[in-house]
């Protein structure tokens, strides 16, 4: 497949996207009034906060700052919508977790190999006696075990907790979800096994060999289907904007992997370009629209209102659908590929500010005589920051695009701050969030140990701010030096010791906040600690009881 072939597929599914956009504004399926912005709340809910992850004292507190003085008394509506909600949740509450038990092993091996290659990085002899344990290896093992188990688990766990609460029904075709994590989790096994043993397809993002890497195609396909079906039995008239971020990811995934792993097909320089064209599209088009889908749901719940503008939210979906296909050629500044496709990417790279803009001034409107919220409520800090976090990495990516930037930071430290900017301090925040609301709602317990919460949001915050910093400096100064001819190529390296030794440090807080989060989660399916007989659920009518008498 030549590389004329890619861009023009690439342009045929602009098209069909088009043709889909058309189609939704014919049909009223992308009404951007902002009575649409309401549709993921039950009627006469408007005004109510929504946080299952504090106390009850907390909620309350919550409620005061970010509500109307006083709530009318809930009406028969309003408790019959809820009691759906909660039998929404039931359905989906096997499957959820089971991706969030999944999402937290992954996360435990990302952390424990992260923080292996951060040391070696400044401690080379280190750990140097297994093979599998060598910087190449373990650095690898790292980004896959992010990449393909962390990341996509939770937010995938997380879009099948949201869609049938969207929808208004009950999930459908929930196996189908099962035997999707089932294979996945086996392929990501097995990948990880082949990565430590030194078998590789060679390239970045695409490591795991393609014989293994069918079992993520196959298992994300079927991932996909409870929202197909479910779709089907939904019970609104609107699709609100969260289903279209979720529902693109499910289906972008499986066909951007399927077509960078195809074998026998991408050589040389076709294949060099085909794998920034997927390591770039699967950061923008997975895990960004599922961590933006999260923020455009669980932010209003939280504060008891909609977002401000449900007009710009849609601007932003279909402007990232739009301008993110060719964004990864600027990883190939200075290569041996034409010079139109690295413009292209570039450009597109700064088109990409339009619907970075769109969620800013929504996410900043939304919040504003809300940030108070941010006191009280762990979902709302992690998803807040994570939304900020998504601006800032968003504009820093569309300005390294530049060739007068990238001819410094390319090749350098900073690249690896940019990527844990986005994928860290924007993707993971919003998925922590996000986790923190669920797990009280598919396991019927409350989070036996807030301070772990505080615990953890801190660490985090501050580890990831210290490694970005110590990283952004460092990859600088490494460029510069690198630009020096009179300079030994050793400067470049020694000079960055200091700032990777600040790094392993900030890795370290961000590895002991991930412990905090784990133990806490294991506290809550094992009912360890201080659990109160009542779960955090709607302070309403009991809808278990309600259930059990339906």
């Amino acid at each position: 497949m030549s590389t004329v072939a890619i861009l023009l597929s690439a342009f045929i599914l602009s098209v069909v996207g088009l043709l889909v956009f058309i189609v939704s504004v014919r049909y009223g399926l992308l009404d951007g009034s902002q009575k649409a912005a309401e549709v993921i709340f039950a009627r006469d809910e408007v005004g109510r906060t929504e946080e299952p992850a504090i106390t009850s004292q907390q909620r309350s507190a919550l409620q005061a700052v970010a509500g109307p003085a006083e709530l009318p008394a809930p009406s028969p509506t309003l408790d019959s919508d809820l009691f759906a909600r909660a039998e929404a949740d039931r359905s989906s509450s096997l499957v959820v977790f089971i991706f969030l038990c999944s999402a937290m092993a992954w996360l435990l091996v990302a952390s424990l190999a992260g923080l292996t290659a951060s040391l070696k990085l400044h401690m080379p002899d280190a750990l140097a006696s297994q093979a599998w344990l060598t910087f190449g290896r373990v650095r690898t093992v790292h980004l896959n075990a992010v990449a393909y188990g962390w990341a996509p688990m939770a937010g995938l766990g997380i879009a099948l907790f949201v869609l049938p609460r969207v929808l208004k029904t009950r999930l459908v075709g929930a196996n189908y979800a099962l035997l999707g994590a089932m294979l996945w989790n086996a392929g990501l096994v097995a990948g990880l096994g082949s990565i430590a043993v030194g078998l590789t397809d060679g390239m970045e993002w695409l490591e795991i060999p393609w014989q293994i890497g069918i079992c993520f195609a196959v298992g994300g396909a079927l991932i996909g289907m409870p929202l197909v079906l479910t779709l089907l039995s939904t019970r609104v008239s609107h699709l609100y904007v969260s289903v279209w971020y979720m529902g693109c990811a499910l289906f972008w995934f499986p066909v951007l992997y399927l077509v960078a792993k195809f074998p026998f097909v991408h050589f040389g320089v076709e294949q060099a370009t085909t794998n920034w064209w997927f390591g770039h599209s699967v950061l923008g088009l997975f895990y960004t629209p599922l961590a933006l889908a999260s923020i455009y749901y669980f932010l209003p719940k939280i504060i008891g209102r909609p977002i401000q503008s449900y007009g710009l939210s849609l601007l932003g979906f279909w402007t990232l659908a739009f301008f993110y296909g060719q964004v990864g050629g600027h990883h190939l500044i200075g290569g041996p590929v034409p010079g139109w496709m690295v413009t292209l990417s570039i450009v597109q790279s700064m088109m990409m500010i339009i619907p970075v803009i769109a969620f800013t001034v929504n996410l900043h409107q939304t919040m504003t005589g809300n940030f108070r919220a941010l006191l009280y409520s762990p979902t709302l800090r992690f998803v807040t920051i994570g939304g900020m976090m998504y601006t800032l990495s968003s504009l820093q990516g569309s300005f390294e695009a530049l060739r007068s930037v990238n001819v410094i930071t390319h090749f350098t430290h900073f690249t690896v701050a940019h990527a844990h900017l986005g994928l860290y301090a924007f993707v993971s925040f919003v998925f922590f969030g996000a986790i923190y609301f669920i797990v009280p709602r598919i396991t019927q317990r409350e989070w036996p140990y807030p301070g772990l919460i505080a615990a953890h949001f801190w660490c985090a915050a501050v580890g990831v701010g210290i490694y970005f910093v110590a990283l952004t400096i460092a990859g600088t100064l490494q460029g510069l030096a690198m630009l020096d001819a009179a300079r030994p190529f050793i400067d470049s390296v020694t000079l960055t010791v200091p700032y990777l030794q600040a790094r392993s440090f900030g890795g370290g807080l961000m590895v002991l906040g991930h412990l905090f989060f784990i133990a806490n989660f294991v506290c809550v399916i094992l009912g360890l600690g201080p659990n109160r007989d009542k779960p955090a659920m709607f302070p309403l009518a009991d809808l278990n009881k309600a259930g059990a008498g339906s």
